[in-house]
């Protein structure tokens, strides 16, 4: 095959950009899925929740007391308003701001570990242990649940972070911090029916 040829066959490459971002970029696309696989495990695990209360008298059960609101509220309040550094920081990706990301996913990191202070307390204040009912059992599920999200986060940004301070930023490493902004969006936004049904659906009765 002659070279004219063999160009017009395979095309000028030479125009194609070296990296992508958003839906350009196939880990987005990644990203976008797991987030897909995790909320329908949420709507799972709340399905299972609203089953149960179905089923029984009593919600919770008699004897058995609600989760303390003070601890819920603070963690809630807390976790609504990390959204306000997060939403910075990738406006910093967005914008390829080598200074910003770094800083940004530092504060990120030390959010999300202060967020852990008030989840704790929750814990301990579920006023129930998973083994002790039904009830016990799906609202420690959901807390897990919550909790397991909220600690992958924090070791992906604080791995992120550390990389930022130590490398060379390029463009993978922006479109890499703005999907760990979105799943951070996604963390928080589970949250609220969540802390519904844990809360609020006990009281409603």
């Amino acid at each position: 095959m002659s070279e004219g040829l063999r160009n017009e066959v395979v095309g000028d490459l030479a125009d194609l950009p070296e990296s992508a971002s958003g839906a350009n970029h196939l880990v987005w696309w990644g990203n976008i899925s797991f987030m897909a696989i995790e909320g329908t495990a949420f709507a799972l695990a709340m399905g299972v929740y609203l089953y149960l209360m179905s089923q029984t008298a009593g919600w919770p059960p008699p004897g058995t007391a609600a989760p303390t609101l003070l601890w819920g509220a603070l963690f809630t309040a807390g976790v609504l308003l990390s959204q306000i550094p997060n939403l910075w920081v990738r406006r910093q990706a967005r914008a390829r701001n080598e200074a910003g990301v770094r800083l940004g996913t530092m504060l990120m990191t030390i959010v999300a570990t202060a967020l852990l202070i008030p989840r704790a307390f929750e814990f301990a204040h579920l006023n129930v242990h998973w083994s002790d009912n039904a009830y016990g059992s799906v609202v420690w599920l959901l807390m897990v649940l919550h909790t397991s999200h909220l600690v992958t986060d924090l070791g992906d940004t604080a791995v992120q972070a550390a990389w930022l301070y130590t490398h060379e930023v390029g463009d993978d490493q922006f479109a890499d911090v703005e999907d760990n902004a979105n799943y951070w969006t996604f963390v928080v936004l589970a949250w609220p029916p969540l802390a519904a049904l844990i809360y609020l659906a006990p009281r409603a009765g």
